[in-house]
């Protein structure tokens, strides 16, 4: 009997690599690409002149963002989509405000100063730029139906990255994700070559799927109650083939739900040791991380083939 052939698994960089560089910028994506991931995962915002830009906040974030080398005031609400795109390039996103939650949670980010908020355009041309023509890029569309001025509409959003994608010629090699279900319906009805992944977080701090009230208007006029309470066969009823939960969400039933209904399934965003090694026990298909050397030192242990790196500096 031959060898049995280590086993593939989606290894996704979350926001490029957060842990190690600034979270959604070229370098973070170049460190990625250095280490070696399947996918780049990024999130995607739309300026006031319509330019699509690499940021997971719809409000420029205080605690990650300088004007002139001093931190924004977090009593100042700037909405990207209120600012064009020249407007943007003023502002630094190398560096977390030391004094902020967010450098406790990431003490091994390094700064890069002077680095400014990239179009989705630079970072696809980053990956060509390593001569790397599989790695892939999810990409989620950031908007909330709570808060609609501040992105384009569902139908706009959706079609201007569409067009981008398309611009690249990157449509087998990229997914469209989002926690507003909205945009994957307009993506599987306008660019079926496009594949959509279903966000979901029953979360304190983060709950799209709202089991426990009796609409949610982030699931694009579904209910979980009307699939049983399975957000699995809720992601199946509209046309999803991925399903992508919160990692703590996800129990060996729901996986194994998941597997029937004939759907992949990616968790986000792991980043301790013992919950990647339970992810991986499990059988996902993907893990995100923002720690994507941890997690690759992880998945090769466990036996698990690895993407090639393809060394880049930004």
């Amino acid at each position: 009997m031959g060898a049995i052939p280590a086993a593939a698994l989606d290894l996704q960089g979350h926001r490029g690599a957060r842990g190690l560089y600034p979270e959604n910028t070229l370098p973070a994506f170049a460190a990625a690409l250095s280490l070696g991931v399947s996918t780049l995962e990024l999130d995607v915002a739309v300026t006031a002149d319509e330019v699509l830009v690499v940021s997971h906040d719809l409000l420029l974030n205080p605690e990650i963002t300088r004007e002139n080398g001093r931190w924004l005031d977090p009593r100042t609400a700037l909405a990207i989509h209120a600012l064009n795109y020249w407007e943007l390039q003023r502002y630094d996103v190398g560096h977390i405000d030391p004094r902020s939650n967010y450098a406790r949670r990431f003490p091994r980010q390094q700064a890069v100063d002077g680095t400014a908020i990239p179009k989705l355009a630079e970072v696809l041309a980053l990956a060509r730029r390593a001569n790397n023509d599989v790695v892939r890029f999810n990409i989620e569309t950031k908007i909330s139906p709570e808060h609609p001025a501040l992105a384009p509409s569902p139908e706009r959003f959706a079609k201007l990255l569409i067009a981008e994608i398309r611009a690249a010629g990157l449509q087998s090699r990229t997914t469209i994700q989002s926690f507003d279900w909205r945009t994957l319906d307009i993506v599987q009805r306008d660019a079926p070559e496009i594949a959509t992944v279903y966000l979901s977080a029953q979360r304190d701090w983060m709950d799209n799927i709202r089991a426990g009230e009796r609409a949610s208007a982030w699931t694009a006029g579904r209910h979980v109650s009307e699939h049983g309470g399975s957000v699995p066969r809720m992601v199946q009823a509209a046309g999803g083939k991925i399903w992508s939960p919160h990692h703590g969400d996800l129990t060996g039933q729901s996986l194994h739900e998941a597997k029937t209904l004939g759907l992949k399934v990616i968790v986000w965003t792991v980043n301790d040791d013992d919950d990647i090694q339970r992810m991986l026990a499990l059988g996902v298909d993907g893990i995100i991380s923002d720690y994507p050397d941890r997690l690759r030192e992880l998945a090769a242990q466990a036996g698990f083939k690895l993407p090639p790196a393809t060394p880049l500096m930004p």
